[in-house]
């Protein structure tokens, strides 16, 4: 298995990054809050911890800035009904400090809001977790794009990459922009996904 990968952004978006190791570019599926640390980093070495899900058809790589957010993942996942993609857009959508407090106060409306997480899913994720978390303190703060063009391209191309059709998430995003023109990439990303 592999624990962490260390190298050189070769490429970066909210919903990927491409570490370059040498001689081998590893696509990295990741959350928006490890996306925005990323994207704040002067340096472009970088070192993500690795979750890696093989499958028959597939052997996909996850990336997580620290350990914390890799155990939550993990802990997602080990839930019934929630898969790996499911998981990282849980951990998109409510960050790993937030969702510790969600799940240990039963505010089960709030995962509900998460793009594909209905009432019983909810309801069991904070049963089956509710013991399981441990919240530590520290936040991760998200940094902003630099422009309204810059920040709705970015927000686009993740929630495509995150499987939303294009044209869906474009009307979505419009609304988003209209009724609030200096929305930042990671805050855009959070509304679309409640109204997905």
């Amino acid at each position: 298995m592999i624990e962490f990968i260390r190298g050189s952004i070769a490429e970066l978006n909210p919903a990927a990054a491409v570490i370059d190791t040498g001689s081998i570019g590893y696509l990295l599926n990741i959350t928006l809050t490890t996306f925005s640390v990323l994207e704040k980093r002067d340096s472009r070495e970088v070192k993500l911890l690795v979750h890696e899900v093989i499958r028959e058809d597939a052997h996909i790589l996850y990336g997580f800035i620290d350990n914390r957010e890799r155990e939550m993942f993990r802990l997602l996942i080990g839930v019934s009904g929630i898969g790996a993609n499911t998981a990282r857009m849980i951990l998109s959508s409510i960050p790993v400090d937030e969702l510790e407090g969600v799940i240990t106060t039963g505010d089960h409306s709030r995962l509900k809001n998460v793009k594909g997480i209905g009432l019983k899913t909810a309801q069991r994720v904070i049963v089956d977790l509710r013991d399981k978390i441990k919240p530590a303190e520290g936040t991760l703060t998200i940094q902003p794009a630099t422009t309204t063009g810059e920040v709705f391209d970015e927000a686009l191309a993740a929630l495509t990459m995150l499987g939303f059709q294009r044209q869906q998430s474009q009307k979505v995003l419009k609304k988003i922009f209209e009724a609030d023109p200096l929305v930042k990439v990671e805050a855009a990303i959070k509304r679309a996904l409640t109204m997905m």
